[in-house]
């Protein structure tokens, strides 16, 4: 019997419309209200399958979920890149003029900030989720109080929506990443891309020595990110993305950065999926 997939936020939310996408409609889930309690019902074995922002087209890198997957050892087995349309909404029957505050995630809060210019007596409030606002307003009848989230989320907790596609930059994307445990990774039937992490010596050329053997290789860099080593201050560890066209090209690669950097390791080989 296949485990529910765990996601950071509830139904409505936008971890549950990749879920709805890359899986299926009707796939059942585990909410959590953050990345650690993901993470952990993965390695509870309470689900095999967790989904994750990675980065979005706007705000950039989460780092904290790098740190995450490496640190457990995990592996990404796939990945969904998913529009993201922010919504206003609140109780039937109220218009913005009645909005007092708007409550949502920071990340949703940021990417709308300019819409409320035009409205400055509204205040912005933090939340932990995006539609567990929707759900809140709906269930507790809260009047003077807004959500921005998914018009899948006013749909599912029946509330009024007040603007559609409010973020300040239209188009606006956020990479998710499938990830699983390191010891039970899904098999994939066509691989052509790969995320890498690796640390190097402080030193004059080191990054860029590498960067040429992927090149070299015919390997094709679509990610590069760092991370300090918090044990080793001003020193770092590097994450990177990389789709090839033919996969011995990649173990080529794979096989001389081994030898070259410092705690090399494969985070996943999966299939690019940009949608």
């Amino acid at each position: 019997m296949k485990k529910p997939i765990a996601i950071q936020g509830i139904k409505g939310s936008f971890h549950h419309l990749v879920v709805q996408n890359y899986f299926n409609v009707d796939s059942e889930v585990v909410e959590c209200m953050s990345f650690d309690s993901v993470v952990d019902s993965l390695l509870e074995k309470k689900t095999d399958e967790v989904v994750m922002a990675l980065e979005n087209s706007i705000a950039g890198s989460i780092i904290p979920n790098y740190a995450l997957i490496d640190s457990h050892n995990l592996s990404i087995v796939g990945e969904y890149y998913l529009g993201i349309e922010h919504c206003l909404m609140a109780l039937n029957g109220q218009t913005i003029e009645d909005i007092k505050e708007v409550h949502s995630h920071p990340m949703a809060l940021l990417q709308c900030k300019a819409f409320f210019r035009t409205y400055p007596h509204i205040k912005l409030v933090e939340a932990k989720d995006t539609a567990d606002v929707a759900k809140q307003i709906s269930e507790q009848n809260i009047k003077g109080i807004a959500a921005i989230a998914s018009k899948n989320a006013a749909e599912l907790y029946g509330i009024n929506l007040l603007a559609e596609s409010i973020q300040t930059i239209k188009h606006n994307e956020t990479r998710f990443v499938i990830v699983r445990r390191e010891d039970e990774q899904k098999a994939t039937t066509v691989i052509n891309k790969a995320s890498l992490k690796f640390e190097l010596d402080h030193k004059r050329g080191s990054l860029a020595t590498i960067l040429n053997v992927l090149s070299d290789c015919k390997l094709n860099l679509t990610k590069i990110q760092s991370l300090p080593k918090i044990e080793t201050p001003w020193k770092y560890a590097f994450f990177v993305d990389v789709t090839f066209d033919v996969y011995t090209d990649y173990e080529k690669a794979v096989s001389i950065l081994k030898l070259m950097a410092e705690n090399f390791k494969t985070l996943g080989e999966y299939k690019n999926a940009r949608r």
